[in-house]
């Protein structure tokens, strides 16, 4: 059952306004509409919470976490049913999205039992060093206050309530405040009710997790400025993003907006490969592009060849293998109307060719392929922008000069593909040290959609694929973004924070 109010600290609170979800099919559900003061309220019940959460064990936050994942898991099949009707995303991927958000959560309390994360320094005293004696100095990483989280719009469940910006702060021992996404409020209404039913098991103070479901600007401006707020975890648009982490940085105490915002994630496709298994790689990126209709961070947005009869056949069985697949239902109305934006905006673009042209309106999506050449790519930077769809733009270079030089004209990128063979070494090698510049991920002989949470995943990189080129938003890495290191000097056992004692 839907409640279709807010959630702050453990009640249930409505609102005079309201708005609705757009179901793909169904009758649409209520929800109250979020304001700037219900923002103050789950902000201040955030850092009274934090003065005991914060200071709980890492057994208590564990034992939390697993019971957030075990409630989760018992509302299954009403969050599956619901994420189909909002967003069209089929069972599959809802019931494997689900068993990665819960995964996440188990995995952070491993993580924080084990303790390697709190990075436990100790420089013993030494009163009889000359000419000065050094204190004893004893360090480890501690929580930073209350978090806001805003959902994203293609993840209803890793990325958004208790997704993997949620686990790890709460992991870290931070409250979180989450403004939910009104792409999918249903599925957030839903989680939300599991959060809370795992507060009342533990016994953990309600201020540890509020949710406010839509509302204007307003009410994520007034997430990202309240003085309580001390960090942000975004996925999403690069111009929303770009206007939230500008208003994180103008406050009086600026504070870190950890934003994931867009990435065309390309694919270097080197001489041997593509002479060898061209047709395969096309066929595999064929299924990338198309994947849960383009809809990725991650997609694999564009394809770099050897200009010559090669590359040719590889843009006709990508072709294709595009054409093979049909409309998909996007995840909103606006989702779709900006990819049909984006689509026109490549195909306008001064030297780009159509190599499959499909016809799709309303919330749906078909594949797009064009091409273009290398001296086009680089003399024009909208070409680099990223489409949010199934729509696929191959890059036809004169040598290997230029196709190094398109590597260096990259903007950040949350992955760098390099489909190659043995005989590809050399290019290989010359690659390696720009697009580790780059991107946050490289892969070799793979597709980067699917992105494996666990201790080494680095989702990040530089601007724009995030606003902070040091930290990930997937894997427990994570966990840094909401962590401090604080130094004790000559302080007695006694006072010591329990990690330390």
């Amino acid at each position: 059952m839907l409640m279709g109010k807010h959630l702050i600290a453990g009640q249930w609170v409505d609102g005079d306004k309201k708005f609705q979800n757009m179901p793909v099919s169904g009758s649409a559900d209520s929800f109250a509409v979020g304001t700037p003061d219900l923002v103050d309220q789950a902000a201040r019940a955030a850092e009274d919470a934090f003065w005991s959460y914060g200071y709980s064990t890492r057994a208590e936050r564990a034992k939390f976490l697993r019971s957030i994942a075990d409630q989760i898991d018992a509302r299954g099949d009403d969050i599956t049913a619901m994420g189909v009707k909002e967003t069209g995303l089929p069972e599959g991927r809802l019931a494997g999205e689900r068993g990665r958000t819960i995964g996440q959560l188990r995995l952070f309390a491993d993580h924080i039992e084990a303790g390697n994360y709190l990075d436990r320094r100790h420089d013993e005293a030494l009163p009889d060093r000359a000419p000065l004696p050094r204190p004893d100095l004893k360090m480890v990483q501690r929580p930073i206050g209350p978090v806001a989280v805003f959902g994203a719009s293609n993840f209803p469940l890793a990325f958004s309530t208790a997704g993997g910006d949620t686990a790890a702060a709460l992991a870290a021992g931070c409250p979180v405040v989450v403004k939910g996404h009104s792409a999918h409020p249903g599925v957030s209404d839903i989680v939300a009710q599991a959060i809370l039913a795992a507060i009342k098991e533990c016994g953990i103070h309600p201020g540890v997790f509020s949710q406010i479901q839509g509302g204007n600007r307003a009410v994520g401006q007034a997430i990202v400025q309240h003085p309580l707020i001390k960090a942000v975890g975004f996925t999403g648009s690069l111009g929303g993003g770009r206007a939230l982490f500008d208003l994180c940085a103008a406050r009086p105490e600026p504070v870190p907006f950890f934003g994931e915002l867009g990435s065309i994630n390309p694919m270097f496709i080197l001489d041997a490969a593509l002479d060898q298994r061209g047709t395969a790689i096309a066929e595999g990126w064929a299924g990338s592009l198309t994947m849960g209709a383009g809809q990725f961070c991650t997609n694999p947005g564009v394809a770099i060849v050897t200009e010559g009869s090669k590359a040719e056949a590889f843009g006709a069985a990508a072709a294709k293998a595009l054409s093979a697949v049909g409309s998909q239902t996007m995840l909103t109305d606006g989702i779709a109307e900006a990819y049909h934006q984006g689509r026109d905006r490549v195909a306008g673009q001064e030297g780009v060719r159509d190599l499959l042209t499909t016809t799709c309106d309303l919330r749906n999506a078909t594949p797009y392929l064009y091409a273009t050449t290398g001296e086009k790519w680089l003399a024009n930077e909208e070409l680099g922008e990223e489409v949010f769809g199934p729509l696929g733009v191959i890059v036809t270079v004169k040598d290997a000069d230029e196709r190094l030089a398109v590597a260096k004209a990259l903007q950040g990128q949350l992955t760098c593909t390099i489909h190659m063979d043995d005989a590809d070494t050399k290019d290989g090698q010359a690659l390696m040290p720009v697009l580790e510049r780059k991107a946050g991920r490289l892969l070799v002989n793979g597709f980067p959609t699917g992105v494996e949470v666990s201790d080494t995943m680095v989702h990040g990189g530089p601007y724009p694929a995030s606003t902070n080129f040091g930290a990930t938003s997937v894997g427990t890495m994570s966990i840094r973004r909401f962590l401090r290191p604080v130094c004790y000097q000559n302080i007695p056992d006694a006072l010591l924070p329990a990690d330390l004692a």
